[in-house]
């Protein structure tokens, strides 16, 4: 931590990454503040200690009924794109390591009730590949990729020199995450969605709108790149995105491709709706009153959607995430309830 005009700031290699804090709107005192005062003022010792500290993260888990969680980074980036960006590769592949060997010791603390995701040296297939199979050795359940290696120097996603890395990760069994803002492009957007005259919350709120619909364009790449035909087991979860745009992007793609990308759709095994049953993930925490909601997950696929809390960020359920969609539940089949808050996440993470 260093000052950087005035303001306590995580500094790596000699870049400001952001504030001092855990990127969260719970205080110490477990009361939700407005995201402008939480996420621009306050520092580390004034954000709720379950944002950074596992033990009272489990205390939390605890009290809201959540028997296991998986998480991810916040100031780093969402994907790590802030290690991946440094200009220093061996530091950088050095202290992706070392984040990683921490995260594996909080899993193995917790008793396998935290699954902090694992990062990946995005800028080099290879160096992906050796770090998956090394993370898997150590117990990791997934891993958390940056949607676009591209911007560190890396082939995108859907070129084939990524191979490798989907058949590790499959033979593995390490789901692939993209998080909502996992690149230095997603969030270069992010800051470009809202018109400058709203207010800072409000601002806000539109961002947070829209970089779900963000994760829209990484569902479609990897769908369209034809890496689940290539490698039918890989599973890709798509990360605080929510699902209730899933069935229009899905519908939509299948009209475009088939209109404007015949020749490109003739390459595939089955349209491009269908992957999403057999490879991919969402999540749900917010969305649908109790008369729509068993529409969407019909759409979607109750074997595709877990459950989410996103504690500590400024959309989350706490503190009590269950209550919160219990109602909006309620309309649904046990079955279905069963498998969206616990049972598809048991299955896919090996609880």
């Amino acid at each position: 931590m260093e000052e950087v005009d005035g303001q306590k700031m995580w500094v790596f290699d000699g870049h400001p990454m952001g504030r001092f804090s855990a990127g969260g709107v719970v205080g110490r005192d477990g009361a939700k503040a407005s995201a402008d005062l939480a996420l621009h003022h306050w520092d580390h010792e004034e954000i709720h200690r379950g944002a950074w500290d596992p033990k009272v993260r489990l205390q939390v888990m605890d009290e809201s009924g959540i028997d296991a969680q998986v998480v991810f980074p916040s100031t780093i980036g969402l994907g790590g794109q802030g290690f991946n960006a440094a200009s220093d590769r061996d530091l950088a592949r050095r202290t992706i390591e070392l984040y990683n060997d921490r995260q594996a010791q909080i899993q193995e603390e917790s008793g396998n009730r935290l699954l902090p995701l694992p990062l990946m040296p995005a800028w080099d297939v290879g160096a992906c590949v050796a770090e998956a199979r090394r993370v898997g050795a150590l117990g990791a359940r997934g891993i958390n990729m940056t949607s676009d290696p591209q911007d560190l120097g890396a082939p995108d996603l859907a070129d084939r020199a990524w191979d490798p890395f989907w058949e590790a990760c499959t033979e593995l069994r390490l789901p692939v995450h993209f998080h909502i803002g996992a690149s230095v492009t997603s969030m270069t957007f992010y800051g470009k969605y809202s018109w400058p005259s709203h207010p800072a919350d409000t601002r806000l709120a539109l961002g947070g709108t829209l970089l779900f619909i963000g994760n829209a364009r990484v569902v479609a790449n990897v769908i369209v790149s034809g890496m689940f035909d290539r490698h039918p087991d890989l599973k890709i979860v798509s990360v605080e995105s929510g699902c209730g745009w899933v069935p229009f992007i899905l519908e939509a793609l299948d009209y475009e491709m088939t209109e404007n990308a015949p020749g490109d759709l003739a390459k595939l095994k089955k349209p491009p709706s269908e992957y999403f049953r057999s490879n991919l993930y969402a999540t749900y925490w917010f969305e649908s009153n109790r008369n729509r909601l068993p529409a969407l997950i019909e759409a979607v696929g109750e074997d595709s959607i877990m459950f989410e809390t996103d504690f500590p960020h400024p959309t989350c359920l706490y503190p009590n995430p269950l209550a919160a969609v219990e109602e909006k539940m309620a309309g649904l089949s046990e079955r279905a309830r069963t498998k969206i808050l616990g049972e598809n996440a048991r299955a896919l993470y090996r609880l």
